[in-house]
């Protein structure tokens, strides 16, 4: 690892930090926002989400997503009103940076860490703790999460607890994409390493108790970078793309991941059960997230049904994915189904739309069964869109396979999330919720669709009076805890 003193870097060329990326420092609380519309009455609950915010200016490099302090924003909704907090996830690493009022640790590229002098023993020399990506609620407890590592807990308030690694049954952490079955209660997790075991799945009991403890996927042998996990009745599912750390490359100056198309990509069906791992094998594609999984049938060698992003290669940071002087191919991509044939070995893919779109999410009510909808933050087409950024939602109804698209203007929307009408149990009742941040002069909404006719635009705005940066994840809390 590299102490000295940090490579030649200039924060202020990095798309990612610039425009509606750039982070904020200030931790605020604004108890009445102004509404536009009519909050439904029965929306009561935190909306919350999770995103990268460099706490100082970076130093050695930056690579969007993977970099970047932690920073939670909620909207409280309760009786038509709505009131905002944000906090950053206070790591001990941001504890010292804070002391030492600058940034101490690089970007995840350039390996440069602090030594004893600056920061102590214990944390010399390590990576920083970076649980920037998702949040989640299981168990009572509400979980900021890192990409493989152990999350940190936080409190109602945003305030952070500590790191949390499940009454040390977990001490590698978990995935930024664990599942919590809506029947069993239980949150399935996954957790890579560049180090045998290379990938291992655990269970955490509808308790908070972990039931399985860390359980090597047998025949994951290389390490890999996984983003995101499915779930189904039956199975853990895993996709392993040919994406291969090599930290020899990344000690040479190069980059820590390679991608070897001709490697393939492999889909890891892991019995919930503690059976035998069924694997099956394709062509290269990356996705960074899953929509959802279910099994097509019943018997052990019923098929699995995946949605999900599809991307053609691997991209990360600014690169926009047009063809290079390295003569690397544009990337493609769109939503996708793979139905994956367990018997056989095979998987068979199909695109389902060319269209732009990430962040996708479902009911989660619904994960691990078949659902209709499925929604998608997207792109209208527009050419001065980073990767992260998009101008519009987008509505799949997978069933008839029409879409329903809201066009923003000049906002830059977020993942939308899925809050369920309260009594009802149908995925077409309930509202759609995401934030948006204007490009022309940086102002930021928390909107409100009706999921009935989503398109015809939201049914609140609620000004936000701050920036909100565009993040990564979230999810809706009811108050009741449902």
């Amino acid at each position: 690892m590299n102490t000295q003193s940090p490579p030649r870097f200039d924060p202020t060329r990095v798309p990612h930090l610039l425009g509606p990326f750039a982070p904020v420092s200030e931790e605020v609380d604004v108890e009445e926002l102004e509404v536009a519309g009519r909050i439904p009455d029965g929306l009561d609950g935190l909306y919350l989400r999770n995103g990268p915010n460099p706490r100082f200016t970076p130093i050695g490099s930056y690579l969007y997503p993977i970099d970047g302090d932690g920073m939670l924003h909620g909207v409280r909704l309760s009786g038509g009103r709505a009131r905002y907090r944000n906090r950053f996830v206070r790591t001990p690493a941001m504890a010292a940076e804070e002391k030492a009022g600058r940034a101490l640790w690089g970007g995840l590229e350039s390996m440069v860490t602090p030594d004893a002098d600056q920061v102590g023993p214990l944390l010399a020399g390590t990576f920083k703790d970076l649980p920037d990506i998702n949040v989640v609620r299981h168990a009572g407890r509400m979980l900021a999460l890192a990409e493989s590592a152990c999350p940190y807990r936080i409190d109602a308030e945003l305030a952070t607890l500590g790191r949390e690694d499940f009454g040390g049954a977990l001490p590698a952490g978990i995935t930024a994409h664990p599942k919590i079955d809506p029947v069993t209660g239980e949150m399935v997790v996954f957790c890579y390493a560049l180090e045998p075991p290379y990938l291992t799945w655990s269970v955490i009991g509808r308790d908070g108790a972990v039931t399985r403890g860390p359980t090597p996927v047998d025949g994951a042998d290389e390490p890999v970078m996984i983003h995101d996990m499915a779930l189904t009745g039956r199975y853990v599912v895993l996709v392993l793309a040919p994406a291969f750390f090599d930290l020899r490359a990344a000690a040479a100056g190069g980059s820590f991941l390679a991608w070897r198309p001709e490697r393939g990509t492999r889909v890891a069906l892991v019995p919930r059960d503690g059976g035998p791992v069924r694997w099956a094998q394709g062509e290269a594609f990356w996705l960074w997230h899953t929509v959802n999984a279910y099994d097509d049938g019943d018997g052990a060698d019923a098929a699995v049904v995946l949605d999900y992003v599809e991307w053609s290669r691997l991209t990360l940071g600014s690169g926009d994915g047009r063809a290079g002087s390295d003569g690397a191919a544009e990337v493609s991509g769109g939503p996708a189904r793979a139905r994956i044939d367990p018997a056989s070995g095979t998987l068979s893919r199909t695109l389902l739309d060319d269209c732009r779109v990430e962040f996708p999410r479902i009911d989660d009510r619904l994960l691990g069964r078949p659902h209709r909808r499925a929604a998608f933050a997207t792109g209208t087409g527009r050419a001065d869109l980073l990767p992260g950024e998009y101008d519009a939602v987008r509505w799949y109804d997978t069933a008839s396979g029409a879409s329903r698209v809201w066009a923003a203007g000049d906002l830059a929307v977020g993942e939308p999330v899925f809050a369920p009408e309260p009594g009802s149990k149908s995925e077409e009742r309930g509202y759609w919720l995401c934030f948006a941040t204007d490009r022309t002069d940086g102002t930021s909404w928390f909107l409100v669709f009706a999921a009935e006719d989503p398109e015809s635009g939201p049914v609140a705005r609620a000004r936000i009076p701050v920036r909100v940066p565009l993040g990564l994840h979230g999810c809706w809390l009811p108050s009741d805890g449902g």
